[in-house]
């Protein structure tokens, strides 16, 4: 495969995973408008944040992850290759430029997109999903600590050879979420679902908000701002989209197997207002 134009959109916030070269991805869209998965990408704190800059356009030499069966699914043919920024978009005239590329295939019904996500046909894993409406953004506390066992199992396989070790371990580097965050919306017919924003804009955004916010009240107004930010200002003053996107290890099992992997919120002209002639 040639070297790919991609526009970076997504990108995930680090987990613990038995699939070690799994931790961290991005995803994106190539200049024909088609969806791209890329893992794994090398990981650290400097290297994500400064390289892998949201609607970026880069370049990579990319070919089929033939490890997962997800068709939007690439791997970088070596790793450790710097990546290439050959341009920007940026949100001039509200956002005209980045809705160019990124809404030309947008999904408003859920149910048909699931039977795509199984049909062995399609095994759709990356999509751009506009809700009707939005009717809340969810918090729930969740543990604060990475699975123990898991910790530990990896770091067994990456001492014994059987992965491929990253710049940074990344679960040693990056916290664990202590909570859960969701939105809770109905697509076109109506159906009510709730799913969870897993991306590292949310993450980020947290733990710089609960490091501004210090003392034992820090995480509760953290979190307001979160929801303020994410409810009024997203949901209710833009022009919301949702980047959805599946797990490898639940896309065959779950009966649902989307998550909101990232967001799409361009501004929203004001409207015109036409005055009365006496």
């Amino acid at each position: 495969m040639p070297v790919t134009e991609v526009l970076i959109t997504v990108k995930s916030y680090p987990i613990v995973s038995s699939h070690y070269d799994e931790q961290v991805s991005i995803a994106g869209f190539r200049k024909d408008g088609s969806f791209i998965r890329i893992y794994p990408i090398p990981f650290s704190k400097k290297t994500y944040d400064e390289q892998y800059q949201l609607y970026n356009w880069v370049e990579l030499d990319l070919v089929r992850n033939t490890r997962d069966f997800r068709l939007e699914s690439f791997r970088p043919v070596a790793p450790d290759a710097p990546v290439k920024i050959t341009g920007h978009i940026g949100t001039e005239d509200h956002w005209s430029e980045r809705k160019a590329v990124v809404l030309k295939n947008v999904y408003r019904d859920m149910e048909p997109l699931i039977v795509e996500a199984k049909h062995e046909a399609f095994y759709t894993s990356l999509v751009v999903f506009k809700p009707l409406r939005v009717l809340d953004f969810v918090v729930e506390e969740t543990d604060r600590e990475w699975d123990t066992k898991r910790v530990e199992k990896l770091l067994e396989e990456k001492d014994s050879g059987r992965v491929t070790p990253q710049t940074e371990d990344s679960f040693a580097v990056m916290k664990k979420l202590p909570y859960k965050f969701s939105y809770r919306f109905i697509d076109i017919k109506n159906q009510e679902m709730t799913l969870p924003v897993e991306d590292w804009q949310l993450a980020s955004l947290y733990w710089k908000l609960a490091k501004k916010h210090s003392g034992p009240q820090g995480e509760l107004k953290a979190v307001s701002e979160i929801r303020k930010k994410y409810l009024h200002e997203y949901a209710r003053n833009s022009d919301l989209h949702f980047f959805l996107g599946t797990a490898q290890q639940v896309h065959a099992s779950s009966k649902q197997p989307f998550t909101i992997v990232g967001l799409f919120q361009p501004t929203v002209p004001p409207a015109v207002i036409q005055g009365t002639l006496f």
